[in-house]
This record gives C-alpha cells, sequence and structure tokens, in this order.
C-alpha cells in the first residue's frame, strides 16, 4: 500500500467509501466517498493553483477583477516560484518521484498538484526590518504584511511549531514573484529577485482517472488541433515525465 509506505506522500488520502438509501418514494441510494482536506487549517488561502504541467486551457476563465482566495488558479496563471529549505526540497523531490512512479503503474493521468498560499502576517514587533511588501496578482495589487528572516527563523526553531509542520502541511517557505514575456504559452515565468514568507499547503489531487478509452479518443481528437505536448489528455508515462519536469522548476531549492 503506497500511502502506509510513504507517510510522506502527497497523494490525496481517501477515509472511507460509504452509501446512504434516501427515504421517500424512489429510495435512492447516494454512494459518497470521505477525502482529506488539504486545506483544512487555521490559516487563511490566500491563493490556491492547480498545476498539471500542461498549457492548453489552463488559464482560469474569470476576469482579473473577480479573481479573490477563492479562484482556484492554472498553470498560466502561475506568477510565483516556490523555494523550500534544502531539507524539505530534497523530501519533496523524492516523494513526487515516488508518487509519479506509483501514479504511472496504475495508469493513472490528469491528475494534478493543487497549491495554497497563506501570505505571512507580521509581527507586532517594531522591528524595523518588518515592512509591507506589494504583492502583484494579476493587475491586482495588494500590501501584504511580511516577515523578516529573523522572524522565520524564530518560527523555525521552535518546537511546538515541529508537531504540525510535515511535507505539504503548514510549511514555512518563500515565494519568488515571476514576470511573463508576451508569448501566451510560457508556462514559468522570469524570476524578480524579490521573495515573501508563506505557509505552504500542497498535494496530489485528481488521481482516479486512468487512461480509458475515452481519454485516448481525447488525445488523438485534440492531437490534430494543438500541440500535442501542450494538452492535458495524454500517456500516463508522458504525463508522469511532464508533471514532475514541471512541479521541479516552479519549487526549488532556498539558497
Amino acid at each position: 500500500n503506497h500511502v502506509r509506505a510513504f507517510e510522506n506522500t502527497l497523494v490525496t488520502k481517501f477515509f472511507g467509501l460509504h452509501c446512504v438509501k434516501l427515504t421517500g418514494a424512489t429510495q435512492k441510494k447516494v454512494r459518497f466517498v470521505i477525502m482529506g482536506n488539504l486545506f483544512c487549517s487555521e490559516y487563511i488561502i490566500h491563493r490556491r493553483f492547480d498545476l498539471k504541467g500542461s498549457s492548453h486551457g489552463r488559464i482560469t476563465d474569470k476576469p482579473e477583477d473577480e479573481i479573490d482566495e477563492t479562484t482556484t488558479l492554472k498553470d498560466l496563471d502561475l506568477n510565483f516560484l516556490f523555494r523550500l529549505q534544502k531539507s524539505w526540497f530534497q523530501e519533496f523531490q523524492r516523494q513526487v518521484d515516488r508518487d509519479c512512479d506509483f501514479l504511472e503503474q496504475e495508469r493513472i493521468m490528469d491528475y494534478s498538484l493543487l497549491v495554497g498560499l497563506h501570505f505571512s502576517e507580521t509581527s507586532t514587533s517594531a522591528d524595523p526590518q518588518i515592512g509591507e511588501a506589494v504583492i502583484d496578482y494579476g493587475n491586482q495589487r495588494e500590501a501584504t504584511p511580511r516577515l523578516s528572516r529573523v522572524d522565520m527563523d524564530q518560527f523555525l526553531c521552535d518546537p511546538t511549531r515541529w508537531a504540525t509542520i510535515r511535507l505539504g502541511v503548514n510549511m514555512p517557505a518563500r515565494v519568488e514573484p515571476t514576470q511573463r514575456s508576451d508569448c501566451d504559452s510560457q508556462l514559468i515565468g522570469e524570476p524578480t529577485g524579490e521573495f515573501f514568507d508563506v505557509v505552504l499547503f500542497f498535494g496530489i489531487i485528481d488521481i482516479l482517472q486512468d487512461y480509458d478509452i475515452s481519454k485516448k479518443l481525447e488525445h488523438a481528437y485534440k492531437s490534430i488541433q494543438y500541440d500535442p505536448t501542450s494538452i492535458s489528455a495524454v500517456d500516463p508515462k508522458q504525463y508522469s515525465r511532464r508533471f514532475r519536469d514541471f512541479i521541479l522548476k516552479v519549487f526549488r531549492e532556498d539558497t
């Protein structure tokens, strides 16, 4: 069992499959699953991204002035690089490889990495190193408090925090905003050199789609119209390789 073998797996956890029988004339049965919630936290999720590593159709259909904390953004909306501490980044690399190998063996594709960002709130102290940073979300610019490096180090050294931190959950990290060129299909923009302290949440979701006949037909049809490497519906081996290559470019070691 993959989940039992790797406690840090990023794959969505299912806790039960249930069925209830509704009362009334129809006596209809409703089946449902109980899954883990990546964003069940005391922290507010300020930005959320659903990342696959493909570009065709991978952009939100919301106007920029309607994008808010509840909007799930996609690959072409991504305007950050995620930077993890060395030990966490190394474990992240290993676990992404393990999870992708598992999903490939199970002939699963079309999954994605769901990422949530909480921008750290400022300390109440009068530390002059703490300032406000302006973060650009497309055309939206919001003043977001930023922790100093001293405060972040104190956060990491606080033993009471360790029990709540694990891979993909409550992870202190930094993000670096990026800027894209005029190329609409550019997945990863150029780093700006500016950094913001965040708490990260992430995991692999949508893991029930196998490469069945409908997906094979979708691949054949869309490959005629679009670049075959840009579409989501591809063979699990190709999907796994593209997914991990992309994820390990947007997640980097914090130096």
